[in-house]
């Protein structure tokens, strides 16, 4: 892979990016804004399980997805929406093909759509020599969606905000069982679901590690949609279980891999488990060349 991380080279063929999932370890919804968007603070831990994003330069300005998820028109998908915002942002000539093998589950709070586009703008900054910072970047990913600016600075982080106000955090070491009980969630649904808890008070990260946070939207999405009350209930016998994002994944952290893959083991059909590993720093950081001279 290290040949597609020189700057202003095109690779000598198509290379795989990695796209990895986040997590919420909490989501309290402080307030919302006269534009409609809500207010939150939240604290993103990055996992290993991660979508493919393989990259090809095209010499002649197209953006084309060869590969992706079936349901998705190319269009629309936030990884072909990001390369034609790089390129407008940039006036980049060059082009693209895109073939995005998904791993992580959609419409399940685990941000694989926002990261495919985060991993896109990334690599294609670097693969075609726009020589763009990560703030500038993050500007351009916010457009696409509240969560591609976590995965663009490539930390977990506290956020605040509507999750453009990043601190990174070195959070402790854990494996987590990530349980996809087969439904898919729309995040907009939620926020608009007038039961929704949107006036919790504001914490600092220090009380979170003293005491813990929830997830505002647990209550509201589990009287909703009973298979993530069911998928909570269940994984909550081995460990506290939470929500992720406005879901439909639910999660539980183990101190070991043995420990989550023994309850993965349970898991039965419709139900998807994925053991993955808590990181700190996302697994694109490493073919960055400018983070790598950093």
């Amino acid at each position: 892979m290290s040949g597609a991380a020189h700057a202003g080279r095109p690779a000598d063929g198509p290379v795989a990016w990695p796209a990895p999932a986040k997590l919420n370890l909490f989501l309290h919804i402080t307030g919302r804004r006269a534009d409609g968007y809500h207010e939150l603070q939240t604290l993103f831990q990055i996992v290993d399980l991660c979508d493919r994003v393989t990259l090809e330069v095209l010499p002649d300005g197209r953006i084309e997805r060869p590969l992706g998820p079936a349901d998705v028109p190319a269009e629309a998908d936030l990884a072909v929406r990001a390369a034609r915002a790089l390129q407008a942002a940039t006036g980049s000539r060059q082009g693209a093909s895109i073939r995005v093998d998904k791993r992580i589950p959609q419409g399940a709070g685990l941000g694989g759509g926002s990261s495919d586009a985060a991993t896109v703008l990334l690599a294609l900054n670097a693969l075609w020599g726009c020589g763009l910072g990560t703030a500038e970047l993050a500007r351009i990913g916010r457009t696409l969606g509240a969560d591609v600016p976590v995965f663009i600075e490539g930390y977990s982080a506290w956020a605040e905000g509507v999750g453009e106000r990043l601190t990174p955090v070195e959070l402790p070491q854990r494996w987590y069982l990530i349980l996809y009980p087969g439904v898919r969630i729309a995040t907009r649904e939620v926020f608009q679901m007038p039961e929704l808890t949107r006036n919790s008070p504001r914490i600092t990260l220090r009380a979170f590690f003293e005491s813990g946070g929830r997830n505002d939207c647990e209550r509201a999405v589990r009287a909703r949609w009973p298979e993530v009350d069911r998928a909570l209930t269940w994984l909550a016998g081995s460990a506290p279980a939470h929500l992720s994002g406005t879901g439909s994944c639910v999660f539980a952290a183990y101190a070991s891999a043995a420990e989550a893959q023994r309850v993965r083991a349970l898991v039965r059909p419709p139900w998807e488990g994925h053991v993955a590993r808590g990181l700190n720093v996302s697994p694109v950081q490493a073919l960055l060349p400018e983070r790598r001279r950093t």
